[in-house]
C-alpha cells in the first residue's frame, strides 16, 4: 500500500495541482465552520491539509497518525504562511485513513513539551521526541556526528570499535559490574572509556585510532554530564605529543563548530593556558573566556595592611569595569550571592569614583599611598568597581571564580555569540587525598609525567607536572587527554607512589603491562565529548535535551524503568543474592 507520494516538507509551487499523497501526525484541528484546516507533520516538516468534508476525519484527533490523498493547490494570498517552508500551499484532501488512533487525553502539548516537568518528558520521551524543537536537536546530534565521523577519516583515522565488556579498573569513577554466568563470583565491567584498549592499539601498530565510543560510569548527574553513558570522540596517535594531538582537536573542533553554528568561533592555535595560571587567573580550570574579568593575586598587596578579614590569608581582586553607578541593590545582591549560595563571610570592594577617590569599607585600612599602589597596581579607572575575596587557601581561587561568573553574567559582559576555546595544560600528577592523607593520581593514571623517570625520581610528587590536557568551551570541558605512559619502569615508578604494588600493576592492568614489554611507540590522544559538543551547538543547557533517551538526575530510565527488579532466576544464574 502507497502511505505517501511526498513528505510533509518537501511540497512547494512547482507541486501544485499535482495528486499527492502525505501521512504523518495530526499536530493541529482547526474548525472554521465547514472547513478544517489539519496541520501534518512528520519528520521533515509541516504541511496544511483542508479538509471540507467532516466525515473524512470522524473520529481523528490530534496525534493521530493518518494517511491524506488530494490534489495540492496555492493558498489564497492572505493565508500564506512565511513561517514554514511548505507556507504557500496546502493539500485539498479528497481521501482521509486512519492508520493510528491516539487517546484523546495527551499528557503534554507536544510544541511545548521542552516547558514539561522533566520526570513527565523522560516517561513519555517518544512524544517529547515529536515536539519540532526536541526532534531537530536529534538530528543535529547525527549530522555533527556524520561530520567528525568524515574528518576523522579525512585526517587519516582508522575507526576501530572496543569491547563493552570489559575489567574493572580504577579510572576515577566507580564502574558499572556486569556479573558473569559461566565463571562463578566474577564481573565484568562496562568500559569508563576505552583507555586502554587505545593504547593496546598503538602497540598493535596502528597508526591513528578513532571511535564514536559509549563511556559508562556510575556517577552522579549534571547538567553537562549524564549518569551511566555518554558518547566521545574518541582517538589516539603513535609517534605524537601534545601539539600533535593538539592540532588534530583544533582542525576538527574548529571544522565542527564553524560548520553547524554562526556564530565567533575563535581561530587555532587556541589559547594554551597552564592549569596553575588557570586557577589564580579564572578560579576554575573550565574558564570561559568570553568574560573579559580577570582575578588578581592581591595577597603581597594587604601583606602590610592592618585588615583582619585578610589576615594570614590569601587575597584575590576582581575588577568589574563601568560598575561603580550600579545601583545599591547591586551589591547587595552580590553580597547576598556571596555569603548565601557560596558560604562566604562577607564580600568586600572599593569603587573608584569621578576624580580617582576610592569609596567602600576597606578604603579606611589603605593609606593614601597604598591607595595610589592599588589603583596602579590593576589599572584601575573610573567607574570601575574593585571585589575583593580571601578565605583558606584551598577556597580563594574557586569562590573568586564564581564571583567573577556572576560578576560577568549580571553585568552582561559575557559575549553570547561566540565560542572560544583553550587548552588547559600542565596538569599536577598527584594530589592528596583528604579523607586519607595519601598521595594519589588527580588525573588520568596512565599519563606520561613530565620530566620522565628522573621526575619521579628527584620530586617531591606534588611538584610533578603530567602532561594532561583538557579542551574547553565556555566554560565547559570538552575533553581530556594527555601523552601516555608508554614505558613500563615509568609506569612502575608512577604507580609506586601512588600506593600500587607491581604486583598491584601486573594484576590491575596486564594486558597494558604485558603489552608493553614487546615495544610501544610513544602515543597520545585525547576525546571531545560528543554529548557536550551537541549541547554547546545547539544552544541547550543539558546534555539530555540532545540524548535520544536519557536518564533523569537520580540513574533512571522513567520510559522503560531501568533500573528495574528481575527474578530470583536470573539472579541465580549469575550467582547473585540480594542482601
Amino acid at each position: 500500500m502507497l502511505y505517501r507520494t511526498h513528505n510533509c516538507g518537501e511540497l512547494r509551487l512547482d507541486h501544485v495541482d499535482q495528486t499527492v499523497k502525505l501521512a504523518g501526525w495530526v499536530d493541529t484541528v482547526r474548525d472554521h465552520g465547514g472547513v478544517i484546516f489539519i496541520d501534518l507533520r512528520d519528520h521533515y516538516g509541516t504541511a496544511q491539509v483542508v479538509i471540507n468534508d467532516e466525515a473524512l476525519i470522524r473520529g481523528i484527533s490530534r496525534e493521530c497518525v493518518i494517511s491524506v490523498g488530494g490534489v495540492l493547490r496555492m493558498r489564497a494570498p492572505e493565508t500564506v504562511n512565511a513561517k514554514i517552508p511548505t507556507g504557500e500551499v496546502e493539500l485539498k484532501a479528497e481521501s482521509v485513513e486512519l492508520l493510528g488512533r491516539a487517546v484523546n487525553r495527551l499528557p503534554f502539548e507536544i510544541g511545548e513539551s521542552d516547558q514539561t516537568r522533566e520526570d513527565l518528558r523522560l516517561k513519555y520521551r517518544f512524544l517529547d521526541l515529536r515536539n519540532p524543537k526536541v526532534h531537530q536537536n536529534i538530528v543535529t546530534r547525527a549530522r555533527i556526528t556524520k561530520y567528525l565521523r568524515e574528518k576523522m577519516d579525512e585526517l587519516g583515522f582508522v575507526e576501530i570499535q572496543t569491547p563493552i565488556l570489559t575489567s574493572s579498573s580504577p579510572e576515577g569513577a566507580r564502574d558499572y559490574l556486569v556479573p558473569s554466568r559461566k565463571h562463578h563470583g566474577m564481573f565484568y565491567a562496562l568500559p569508563q572509556a576505552p583507555q586502554q584498549f587505545k593504547q593496546l592499539l598503538m602497540t598493535a601498530g596502528f597508526d591513528k585510532y578513532y571511535q564514536i565510543a559509549p563511556c559508562f560510569r556510575d556517577e552522579d548527574a549534571r547538567a553537562d554530564r549524564s549518569p551511566g553513558e555518554f558518547y566521545q570522540l574518541d582517538f589516539e596517535m603513535a609517534f605524537a605529543g601534545q601539539e600533535d594531538v593538539f592540532a588534530v582537536a583544533e582542525n576538527v573542533l574548529y571544522g565542527a563548530f564553524t560548520e553547524f553554528s554562526n556564530k565567533r568561533v575563535s581561530p587555532a592555535p587556541f589559547r594554551r593556558i597552564a592549569f596553575a595560571e588557570s586557577m589564580l587567573t579564572y578560579g576554575t580550570d573550565k574558564p570561559d573566556l568570553r568574560n573579559p574579568l580577570l582575578i588578581r593575586d592581591l595577597t603581597g598587596f594587604f601583606a602590610d595592611v592592618d585588615f583582619a578579614p585578610f589576615r594570614g590569608k590569601p587575597v584575590r581582586g576582581v575588577a568589574a569595569p563601568d560598575c561603580a553607578g550600579q545601583p545599591k541593590s547591586f551589591f547587595e545582591k552580590m553580597l547576598a550571592f556571596a555569603t548565601e549560595e557560596l558560604g562566604m563571610k562577607g564580600l568586600g570592594y572599593i569603587s573608584i569614583l569621578a576624580g580617582m577617590e576610592l569609596k567602600g569599607p576597606i578604603v579606611k585600612f589603605l593609606s593614601p599611598e597604598k591607595q595610589q599602589e592599588l589603583i596602579a597596581l590593576l589599572g584601575l579607572k573610573e567607574n570601575d568597581t574593585l571585589f575583593f575575596i580571601s578565605d583558606e587557601p584551598k577556597l580563594a581561587d574557586s569562590l573568586a571564580g564564581r564571583i567573577r561568573t556572576e560578576l560577568g553574567r549580571r553585568l552582561n559582559l559575557i559575549d553570547t555569540d561566540a565560542f572560544e576555546f583553550c587548552f588547559i595544560t600542565d596538569f599536577p600528577m598527584y594530589g592528596i587525598n583528604e579523607e586519607t592523607g595519601e598521595t594519589e593520581f588527580t588525573h588520568n593514571p596512565f599519563s606520561m609525567p613530565q620530566g620522565g623517570m628522573q621526575a619521579l625520581e628527584t620530586m617531591n610528587p606534588l611538584e610533578i607536572k603530567a602532561y594532561q590536557y583538557d579542551i574547553v568551551c565556555n566554560g565547559v570541558e570538552l575533553s581530556s587527554g594527555a601523552v601516555r605512559n608508554h614505558r613500563p619502569d615509568v609506569m612502575l615508578k608512577a604507580f609506586k607512589i601512588a600506593g600500587y604494588t607491581q604486583a598491584d600493576i601486573e594484576s590491575k592492568f596486564s594486558a597494558l603491562y604485558n603489552a608493553f614489554q614487546y615495544g610501544a611507540p610513544p602515543h597520545a590522544g585525547m576525546a571531545p565529548g560528543l554529548d557536550r559538543i551537541v549541547m554547546l551547538l545547539t544552544g541547550q543547557d543539558s546534555i539530555r535535551e540532545v540524548v535520544a533517551f536519557p536518564m533523569n538526575s537520580a540513574a533512571q530510565d522513567l520510559l522503560l524503568g531501568a533500573p528495574g527488579t528481575v527474578t530470583e532466576r536470573q539472579l541465580r544464574e549469575v550467582h547473585i543474592k540480594i542482601r
